[in-house]
């Protein structure tokens, strides 16, 4: 069926309810695998860039100090920051295709150009810095962009599982990374090692750049936009596609319907009027997830190697596989729970993952504190607690791109990583200065104690002030802001 226009001005759309009805298919899968690689390349980058530090400190390599290395996860998670608010600004404006195919590119090119860093000078540690904050850049707009395309992609009943196991993916990148950091730096020349560990997510990268360019643009963005035969040029193209693998589509509810004008440009101080004013729950609960996962995420990741080396004397040189254990733990959370908040709910499972592995930490840290733990079984307990919260901060990047309206969501998406990121970024300085030189296990205990409170806090506002999500259309969720129902009329599609 053709969309009509209404005497409005606006458009008679069932574009929505046409991707909600739609069974999954090899045009998902594609997507997903097409799409989901962002976090993969995160946490590959940001592995690499970890494992390499000390590499780059060395006379073989770079010969740089201990301070210019920290600084350069600094510059990353500023370009993560910049990229978010630039990139997720363009998103809502210029459209979700031509923005992931823009970030990946941006990407390469910050990422790829970090190998040809060919000395120590002033001039090339600006070479540096810049091309690590190009690279932040494109990840950082990535996560806008993408989250916003796959959350409206994909069909309803599916997208919590499927959004929240392409976020836990981050978790495969962070393993890549350890094992080709891993067999670079032990198995080719320090100079040339760490320069192909940055080349990784590159060449990775420029393979799936040619699947993206075969996706289509949004249809929801699309029709918003009031490119009405462009919307339903994508819709039928993915519909032909779902249909080539032999599955019926099931026929259309006329109710669903509704009419939408073109969306006007919204900037960021409109944006802030939006969420403070018609979502203020929603933006309370957003925050809170987002600085919760965060802090907990940064300060324990980034300061786990101290941990092990400090406490429990683990040599640097086995610290990667630890890294890949407590990689795993975090994968398989949500790869394997992720379905449950499709089907028992949002509320319930946010609040249980964030509740859940608050108190596993806070037990974790009784154990720590009293010395009944060692390497191994600190370890363990870490990849239990993950297991729980790396499923719940996934649910966090799920909530904030469903439950404000498209004409805002990749911008939405992008405040809430930013304010998360800002906030995360405290967690490896506090953490850092409380595991000190390992003689002292109070400061870490307490340490720990916090970070289960902040998880636990964010898991109770959860459950007072979650969205019931599950299964429900995004324009149920939070209607698009210049959108009307109207009343049935008989369907052309069969």
């Amino acid at each position: 069926m053709a969309e009509v226009t209404g005497a409005a001005g606006g458009v008679r759309t069932l574009i929505p309810a046409r991707i909600d009805r739609l069974p999954w298919s090899r045009f998902h899968t594609r997507m997903v695998i097409a799409l989901g690689v962002a976090w993969i390349l995160d946490g590959l980058e940001i592995t690499v860039a970890s494992a390499v530090a000390d590499t780059l400190t060395k006379p073989e390599a770079l010969q740089l100090s201990s301070t210019a290395v920290g600084f350069l996860a600094t510059v990353y998670l500023a370009g993560e920051v910049v990229g978010a608010l630039v990139f997720g600004n363009l998103s809502d404006r210029l459209g979700r295709r031509k923005l992931f195919v823009i970030t990946l590119g941006v990407y390469l090119i910050g990422s790829g150009l970090t190998a040809f860093t060919l000395g120590s000078g002033p001039g090339w540690l600006v070479f540096l810095y810049l091309t690590r904050f190009i690279a932040g850049m494109g990840i950082g707009g990535e996560y806008a962009a993408i989250n916003s395309a796959i959350d409206e992609l994909i069909p309803a009943q599916y997208r919590g599982r499927v959004d929240i196991a392409v976020n836990g993916t981050y978790w495969a990148g962070a393993i890549l990374g350890t094992l080709g950091a891993y067999i670079l730096l032990n198995h080719v020349s320090l100079d040339l090692g760490w320069r192909l560990g940055f080349l990784i997510g590159p060449v990775l990268g420029l393979v799936i750049v040619l699947v993206r360019r075969n996706l289509p643009e949004s249809p929801r963005w699309q029709i918003m936009q009031g490119r009405a035969d462009d919307a339903e040029e994508s819709i039928r193209a993915i519909e032909d596609e779902v249909r080539a693998c032999g599955v019926d589509l099931p026929p259309l509810d006329e109710s669903k319907a509704m009419v939408v004008k073109p969306a006007d440009q919204i900037g960021y101080r409109a944006l802030t009027r939006i969420l403070f004013r018609d979502y203020p729950s929603r933006a309370i609960l957003g925050a809170s997830l987002m600085i919760s996962q965060s802090f907990l995420y940064n300060a324990i990741f980034f300061t786990y190697t101290l941990v092990l080396g400090k406490f429990y004397d683990v040599p640097s040189a086995a610290t990667p596989l630890y890294l890949i254990a407590f990689a795993i733990g975090n994968l398989l959370g949500p790869l394997t729970i992720g379905r449950f908040f499709d089907t028992v709910g949002r509320r319930v499972m946010i609040a249980g993952t964030y509740i859940g592995s608050g108190t596993l930490l806070a037990l974790s840290a009784c154990l720590f504190y009293s010395g009944a733990l060692n390497a191994i079984t600190q370890t363990i307990c870490w990849c239990v607690i993950f297991f729980f919260a790396s499923a719940g901060a996934s649910a966090a990047y799920l909530t904030v791109s469903e439950i404000f309206p498209l004409e805002v969501r990749a911008k939405a998406i992008a405040v809430f990583f930013a304010i998360a990121q800002c906030f995360g970024a405290l967690g490896p300085v506090i953490y850092g200065a409380l595991i000190g030189d390992g003689t002292y296990p109070l400061g870490l205990f307490l340490g720990y104690l916090v970070g289960a409170t902040v998880m636990i806090a964010g898991g109770l506002i959860a459950y007072r002030l979650a969205v019931d999500a599950e299964g429900r259309s995004l324009e149920d969720i939070a209607p698009p802001l210049s959108a009307s129902t109207v009343e049935p009329t008989r369907s052309a599609i069969e």
